[in-house]
């Protein structure tokens, strides 16, 4: 389980690493199991967390540039919040993860525990029962 969080005022540099981060440990980890790294163990449950400042800075549309080849569209006049949530989407949509969820906080709101849930399909609840179902097979295999 992948838990990350970021504040401004960097947010291009850091989405871009924390992209890279989430994709390179996935396909590392998927990498060692199909290799027999997890000698005689289940199937791993891969999980990440992201949790962002909710500010001007990650709400407002990002400019792109296209030296090299053509963004895709849904990136096209987005803030670094949505890149964000369709990064989570995609990372569960191509199976490198079991599940993600996306929360955003302003910092008031941060200190005090609570937070929003921008996408209905990357809610906390659905982590969270997505990993007592793997915990509740494993247990269920143990006799």
């Amino acid at each position: 389980m992948e838990f990350k969080s970021q504040r401004g005022p960097s947010f291009g540099n850091n989405f871009n690493n924390r992209s890279e981060e989430a994709i390179g440990t996935a396909h590392d980890l998927w990498t060692a199991y199909r290799e027999g790294a997890f000698t005689e163990s289940p199937r791993p449950w891969l999980g990440w967390l992201m949790l962002l400042e909710d500010c001007e800075d990650s709400r407002s549309p990002v400019s792109v540039d296209e030296p090299h080849f053509p963004v895709f569209p849904e990136f096209k006049g987005t803030s670094y919040m949505k890149r964000y949530e369709l990064l989570l989407r995609r990372l569960v949509r191509e199976r490198l993860y079991d599940a993600a969820t996306f929360l955003v906080a302003t910092e008031a709101e941060g200190k005090k525990g609570q937070y929003k849930e921008p996408a209905a399909d990357l809610q906390a609840k659905q982590f969270f029962a997505s990993l007592g179902g793997h915990i509740g097979t494993i247990l269920a295999g143990q006799s």
